[in-house]
């Protein structure tokens, strides 16, 4: 009998969000600099194949949306 070799696929997951402050103002820019701190930090931890999951235009302050 052979072991199965199979390794599924890893990813790192990045998660980022609209900021409270952003939501006020209309801009998603925060979303951008987050993905480049998460990006940086990824990349100089050793973290690889990262995957961004964004909310970009929900804010962790409501729960609207959430069913």
């Amino acid at each position: 009998m052979t072991a199965n070799t199979y390794k599924p696929e890893q990813i790192t997951a990045l998660y980022a969000r609209l900021s409270q402050e952003d939501a006020l103002d209309g801009d998603s820019n925060s979303i951008v600099n987050q993905k480049a701190v998460l990006s940086k930090y990824a990349s100089d931890n050793g973290f690889t194949n990262p995957v961004f999951f964004i909310d970009d235009g929900v804010s962790g302050v409501t729960f609207a949306g959430v069913r």
